[in-house]
């Protein structure tokens, strides 16, 4: 699975990184999200899933 956050959507609400706190890394300036690695280990796919449900701009994507 990969993760990708889209920077033209993300409004930074941060709520990815409450739900996956090791996939993502958030801005110091504006609280805007980045993918950490776009692969995610296996283990945290579920946490990954819940970071794309939670996105209210739906700014992040799982493939």
């Amino acid at each position: 699975m990969k993760v990708e956050v889209d920077p033209k959507r993300c409004q930074g609400h941060t709520l990815c990184a409450m739900a996956a706190p090791t996939l993502f890394e958030l801005s110091d300036i504006d609280g805007h999200a980045t993918a950490v690695d776009a692969d995610v280990p296996a283990h945290l796919a579920d946490s990954a899933r819940e970071a794309v449900r939670s996105c209210p701009e739906q700014a992040i994507s799982a493939l």
